[in-house]
């Protein structure tokens, strides 16, 4: 891993899969069979994301569990190529897959079948404490259990680090304890909606989100984490940020809305990791920066990883989105 400072250093504490993809026409309905194109590749939202903060420029660390199989040795060899500093628990379970199908337009569906992530322990985690201690920015998700996610931001914090969670998937749970613990929140539309329900807020419509004007979502965001700012992805309508009074991290407003990158989207997999592997990528780099500085890159890196097909493989590279964008 570099040890240059100037980059900001990121911890991703997450999980691996190999990603089985479909592409079809359409998403399929119950009792529906189709044909589509198939590939596979390396995937799982921690992975996608410590790539994305490994390409956007940081020195990465990624805290994960892993099988003794090709879907491991898979993940160790990529790791290796972009520089990511692999700590892996050697399981015995099979590493992590997902079946994924992306349809004409870009959206998709998605089945994740765990295997060793489950197995991410706090232990684990503890004994990977320099890391995170070194760190500007730890994220994290929810697809490793909620302990382990609980013990890697207790420790960034402790050590003064940046604490980042991607909400994800909508259908995880996440305690009192991390929401405390989490600093900056990343969901997407139905993340969002999903989480705020499940900590007493209103029942929301996903596909409505977006239309709220900034006075009623803010209220909402404050809700789902009152101490902390919230960023509410919402596709092809950019990002909508929310912070609390008094913690503007730089920015001259309590919230905004970010447009979305000027882009060609054939396959939307991935986007939302390529967003927060960005975006912590950048607070690392600079904390000082305004908070929408940070935003709009991220919206623009993980616009970029919608033009190519795939998850982790299709992220960008710093480089590539400053030449696009400037």
């Amino acid at each position: 891993m570099s040890t240059d400072s100037t980059h900001g250093r990121v911890v991703v504490v997450g999980s691996f899969n190999v990603d089985h993809v479909w592409a079809l026409a359409a998403l399929p309905r119950p009792g529906e069979t189709l044909a589509g194109s198939y590939h596979t590749g390396p995937g799982g939202k921690g992975f996608n994301q410590a790539t994305a903060a490994a390409r956007a420029g940081a020195a990465t660390a990624f805290v994960c569990a892993l099988g003794e199989d090709a879907g491991g040795q898979l993940a160790r060899a990529l790791a290796a190529g972009d520089g990511i500093d692999l700590r892996d628990l050697r399981s015995g379970a099979p590493t992590g897959t997902a079946g994924i199908y992306v349809d004409a337009d870009g959206r998709n569906t998605i089945v994740i079948g765990p295997g060793a992530n489950a197995e991410l322990s706090p232990a684990f985690v503890g004994e990977h404490a320099t890391a995170l201690d070194a760190a500007q920015v730890a994220l994290t998700q929810l697809e490793t259990p909620l302990e382990s996610a609980i013990a890697a931001f207790a420790r960034a914090r402790d050590a003064g680090g940046l604490t980042l969670l991607n909400p994800a998937p909508a259908d995880a749970l996440a305690s009192d304890a991390l929401w405390a613990l989490t600093d900056v929140a990343t969901p997407n539309e139905t993340e969002f909606c999903a989480q705020l329900q499940r900590r007493g807020g209103a029942a929301l419509d996903p596909d409505a989100l977006a239309g709220l004007d900034d006075a009623a979502l803010h209220a909402h965001c404050r809700q789902l984490l009152a101490h902390g700012s919230v960023v509410i992805t919402l596709g092809k309508s950019g990002c909508f940020v929310s912070h609390a009074d008094g913690a503007l991290r730089g920015d001259a407003q309590a919230c905004y809305r970010v447009e979305a990158a000027a882009v060609k989207a054939t396959d939307t997999t991935g986007a939302g990791d390529a967003f927060n592997g960005a975006l912590a990528a950048a607070l690392a780099r600079d904390a000082q920066a305004p908070f929408a500085e940070h935003v709009r890159y991220a919206v623009r890196f993980a616009g970029l990883s919608t033009e190519r097909a795939g998850a982790a493989a299709a992220m960008p590279r710093d480089a590539q989105v400053r030449a696009r964008f400037g």
